[in-house]
C-alpha cells in the first residue's frame, strides 16, 4: 500500500500529510524513514516488508523554491571545496583550534586489564593522547581477530563507539552499564568489528585539565582524543586501517559528527539523538551547550550570528555516509529541525552525486536508540566498511 504526494506540494505538504497518516496508520513501534534521494519522482509512504515502518523517499530535486534555500551559494563542487576551509575555521572559532601535529606524541599503549566476554575480549587500555594527558579507554576485540591470520589479511573493520552523557562514561557501551540505548559497542563487537570506546572529558573518571592543556572547550579535547583513538586502532595489527566508522547516542551522536569533520579516516557515522539546529534546541535556549565540557564560546554570539550550526557540520562530513536516528518523541532534539538541517545539506551531497549517503529514520519513541534502529545502523556500517 502506498500513498503519493505530488512534488509540487513541497516539503510542508509531506509533513502535514505525515501527521495525519501517522495517526491513522502508523504501527506500534513503527519507524518513519526519510531517505534523501534524487532517484524518485515523488514522495511515497508505504509499509516496509521487513519491519513495522513507514518509508518516505523524498525526491528533493523536484521541490519548489519554497522547499529549498540558497544557504551555500555554490553551483559546482569546486566552489564548495573552496568554501570548506572557511567553515572548518568557523567551527574552531567556537571550539578552539585543533591541536597541531606536534601534539601527536607516541601513544605508549598499555593494556591494564583483559576480560573474556564470550565472543570478544574486553581490554581496558591506556594511552597518551598528547603530552601531559594519559587516558583510559575500552577496546573490544573479536576473538577471530586474535586467531592466526595470513600476512596478507586486511584485518577486521573498526569503529569508535562514543558514549552519551553518563557518569559511567564509556562503560555504558561496552557491557558495563547499558541504559537501553548503549548496546552498540557490544553488538558491533559480536558482529565482528573491533570497537574502541574512549571517554569524554569531564565525565566519569576522566577529568583532564582543559585550561592547562590549552583547550577552549571540552568538545575540541574530545575531538582530539577521538583522533588519537583512531591512531590506536591504526596501530593494531588485526585492524583494517584508514577506513573507520563512528557511532554514538546523544552526546556521542554529535561527538561522532564533530570528529568526522576533522578526521576523514571516518568514512561512516551513525548519530542517534545527537543534534538539531542550535536555533531550535530547547526553543533557542542553548545554555546546555555552553559549559566548559562543551563550547562556552557559544555564549559570545547572538543565536542568529553563531559561527556554525549543524547545517555546516553535516555538510562538511559529505559525501561520507551519515545515518541519523531522530525519534519523533525526542524531547532534547526536535526531529523536524533535524529534517530542516538535512534539507539544507542535501544539495551538498548532490554535488558529489552521493544523495543516497544521507539517511534519517524517525522511530516513534523518545530520546533513545532502539535495538531495531541500531540494527539498521549496523547494516550501513557493513555496506561501507566490509
Amino acid at each position: 500500500m502506498h500513498f503519493k504526494i505530488d512534488k509540487a506540494d513541497g516539503i510542508n505538504g509531506h509533513l502535514t500529510f505525515h501527521n495525519v497518516l501517522k495517526q491513522l496508520l502508523l504501527l506500534k513501534n513503527g519507524v518513519y524513514r526519510r531517505h534523501y534521494s534524487a532517484t524518485t519522482g515523488c514522495a511515497q509512504w508505504g509499509i516496509c516488508p521487513t519491519m513495522a515502518a513507514f518509508v518516505l523517499s523524498v525526491g528533493l530535486s523536484g521541490l519548489s523554491a519554497q522547499g529549498q534555500s540558497n544557504r551555500w551559494s555554490v553551483a559546482a563542487l569546486k566552489d564548495w571545496e573552496l568554501r570548506r576551509p572557511t567553515l572548518v575555521s568557523n567551527m574552531q572559532v567556537v571550539m578552539g583550534p585543533l591541536p597541531d601535529k606536534s601534539r601527536r606524541c607516541p601513544l605508549a599503549l598499555e593494556t591494564k586489564e583483559e576480560v573474556d566476554a564470550g565472543d570478544f575480549m574486553r581490554r581496558r587500555i591506556e594511552f597518551t593522547s598528547e603530552p601531559g594527558s594519559r587516558m583510559q579507554a575500552y577496546l573490544l576485540v573479536p576473538k577471530s581477530a586474535l586467531e592466526a591470520r595470513p600476512a596478507s589479511s586486511a584485518g577486521l573493520p573498526a569503529v569508535l563507539a562514543l558514549h552519551q552523557t553518563h557518569q559511567l562514561g564509556p562503560k555504558v557501551v561496552v557491557g558495563l552499564g547499558d541504559t537501553g540505548s548503549d548496546g552498540y559497542g557490544v553488538e558491533l563487537a559480536k558482529r565482528g568489528y573491533v570497537v574502541l570506546a574512549p571517554p569524554y572529558p569531564l565525565l566519569g573518571e576522566y577529568a583532564p585539565d582543559l585550561k592547562k592543556l590549552g583547550y577552549a572547550s571540552g568538545t575540541m579535547k574530545a575531538i582530539w582524543d577521538n583522533m588519537r583513538a583512531l591512531d590506536v586502532l591504526e596501530s593494531l595489527p588485526f585492524v583494517r586501517t584508514n577506513r573507520f566508522g563512528a557511532i554514538g547516542h546523544s552526546l556521542g551522536g554529535h561527538n561522532a559528527l564533530y570528529t568526522a569533520v576533522f578526521d576523514e579516516r571516518i568514512k561512516v557515522v551513525a548519530t542517534s539523538c545527537g543534534f538539531d539546529s542550535f536555533r531550535d534546541y530547547m526553543n533557542g535556549d542553548i545554555k546546555g551547550w555552553t559549559s566548559m565540557r562543551y563550547m562556552p564560546r557559544l555564549l559570545d554570539y547572538p543565536l542568529d550570528k553563531l559561527p556554525f550550526d549543524f547545517f555546516e557540520v553535516l555538510a562538511l562530513v559529505a559525501p561520507r555516509q551519515i545515518f541519523v536516528n531522530a525519534p519523533m518523541g525526542d524531547s532534547n532534539f526536535k526531529w523536524r529541525s533535524v529534517d530542516a538541517v538535512a534539507r539544507e545539506v542535501w544539495p551538498i551531497y548532490r554535488l558529489y552525486n552521493a544523495e543516497e549517503n544521507l539517511e534519517i529514520v524517525h522511530p516513534d519513541c523518545g530520546h533513545s536508540f532502539p535495538p531495531e534502529i541500531r540494527e539498521q545502523a549496523y547494516r550501513v556500517f557493513d555496506k561501507v566498511l566490509r
